[in-house]
């Protein structure tokens, strides 16, 4: 079991290396076939009655094709030689850019990307909502955090919860988790419900020896802050890789996350695989 095809979305916005350096990584461990997404959005640009500038939109595309080509160029030097087989799938659409990777994603079994940005207009017309895409690409997201220069796989922690995301990340994660060196299953519970989640973590525990992996359970006590206690957990042991399931509901046609999600789209602190 593997992941065949990898799916890396590359940023207009942002820097790629960290993405590109994770998906080399793993193109080469699985023999994978690798495809590169890029999309953007047009700025629209208001101009004097209302009408946009002729130059202005011609050296808007312009620039556009320079960034594609750019991205295009960046993705293919890094994956040269590791991948079994590269493609390049790009997109100028005004629907949401989230959609346009949902779609090629239907090719790949495992997407990588970089956190969600913020902040000017360019990132809004450059940078895929990674929250849009975890939650309707029904594929694993990998989020890798632009500091990181491998994915070593030494120790990797599953965030357990009793909850239908959680089981479809831990069958998710298999391939990654079958490579970690350690594996530990941690589940944060009330004070009371400790000996009930030492159960379940030991069903989690038995599944995955069943299909050859070592993982240690851990039933911790929660504090305030479940994402931000699920972090201290991972830094404390030096865990390389985080997996959780995505959690959120829909409210006004937007997807409101769940803490822990949220905090691992914005601002992970190690790669973090999430399944919805």
């Amino acid at each position: 079991m593997g992941y065949a095809t990898l799916m890396v979305h590359v940023s207009l916005s942002s820097s790629n290396d960290a993405v590109l350096r994770v998906a080399a990584t793993l193109a080469e461990q699985f023999k994978a076939h690798v495809i590169g997404v890029a999309a953007c959005r047009p700025i629209q640009i208001s101009y004097g009655d209302g009408y946009a500038s002729g130059d202005l939109l011609a050296a808007q595309q312009t620039e556009i094709e320079n960034d594609m080509k750019a991205a295009e160029a960046s993705f293919r030097t890094a994956l040269e030689g590791k991948a079994s087989g590269l493609e390049w799938r790009s997109a100028v659409s005004f629907e949401p850019l989230a959609g346009f990777a949902t779609a090629q994603a239907r090719a790949a079994d495992l997407v990588v990307t970089g956190p969600s940005r913020g902040g000017s207009p360019f990132n809004a017309s450059a940078s895929v909502d990674i929250g849009d895409l975890v939650m309707s690409v029904g594929r694993p997201v990998l989020v890798v955090p632009p500091n990181i220069e491998a994915l070593e796989l030494n120790h990797a922690m599953l965030g357990w919860k009793e909850s239908r995301e959680t089981r479809r990340v831990a069958t998710d994660a298999l391939p990654l988790l079958k490579k970690a060196a350690r594996v530990t299953v941690v589940e944060i519970v009330p004070e009371d419900g400790l000996a009930s989640a030492q159960d379940r973590l030991q069903d989690v525990a038995g599944w995955f020896k069943r299909h050859g992996i070592a993982a240690e359970p851990l039933a911790v006590v929660a504090g305030r802050d479940d994402a931000a206690q699920l972090d201290a957990i991972a830094q404390e042991n030096q865990v390389d890789l985080l997996v959780a399931g995505a959690y959120g509901h829909n409210r006004l046609r937007e997807w409101m996350l769940g803490g822990v999600t949220y905090d691992l789209l914005l601002q992970p602190s190690v790669c973090s695989l999430l399944s919805h």
